[in-house]
């Protein structure tokens, strides 16, 4: 039993036999010990999986995801298109416990990241969240925030900041007219095909990526300058 529980975190190890000690009578199996490790590993049941992956459905939310949610709702992304929530669901729960399953077999720790939504305050809400349940670790949460809410340099660059962080500033007028044409777009997307929406989102991510990009630059030209003065 030690021989096989060695290829398991130290840390499960411990939360499942302290669970044993309080819940288990009569002899103790490898079955007792592995189901708690398995309930232990973050991994969240089929519902609560199925309700992440709805709300991930609609582009505007930010979600906290498993890699396992994400690719059973590859799964279920073909009955959504056409309005069937029940075969989606099906779809869904069949591919996620066999991820879940395949997953634990190969002691694969739980992985949560986050997919970005395009809705400014949900943003910060979710990963707000994900760090109070203990799904991502305190430090990234907090340079996920920092992404989302470091002002830039100039009013431009806090206006485009506007963008993720949901603060208002005041764009010069060529900028202004850039941002209408963004939330022009963003008020197209919810007419879009699916197809539409799968290359909007992605479009948008590497977008996002290079903001971040333009506001780390300008924080690192603004430290140089005032090394050098």
């Amino acid at each position: 039993m030690a021989v096989d529980l060695s290829e398991y975190p130290l840390g499960l190890i411990e939360k499942a036999l302290k669970a044993c000690r309080k819940e288990v009578r009569g002899k103790l199996t490898m079955a007792d010990i592995l189901s708690r490790i398995e309930s232990a590993d973050g991994r969240p049941d089929k519902d609560e999986a199925w309700t992440i992956a709805l709300a991930s459905n609609d582009e505007f939310n930010t979600v906290v995801m498993t890699d396992e949610i994400q690719i059973a709702l590859g799964a279920a992304r073909p009955a959504l298109s056409i309005g069937d929530k029940f075969g989606a669901r099906l779809a869904f729960v069949s591919a996620y416990e066999r991820l879940v399953t395949q997953a634990r077999a190969d002691i694969k720790p739980v992985n949560w990241h986050v997919s970005i939504g395009f809705d400014a305050n949900r943003r910060i809400e979710a990963v707000n969240a994900a760090v109070q349940m203990q799904r991502i670790p305190q430090e990234r949460g907090r340079l996920y925030l920092a992404d989302l809410t470091h002002e830039p340099i100039t009013d431009d660059g806090r206006a485009l900041a506007g963008l993720i962080t949901g603060t208002v500033v005041r764009p010069t007028a060529a900028v202004k007219e850039k941002l209408k044409g963004v939330k022009a777009s963003m008020l197209e997307f919810r007419a879009a095909s699916a197809e539409q929406k799968k290359a909007v989102r992605l479009k948008e991510e590497e977008a996002f990526a290079k903001r971040r990009a333009f506001l780390s630059q300008q924080v690192i030209d603004a430290t140089s300058g005032v090394a050098h003065g």
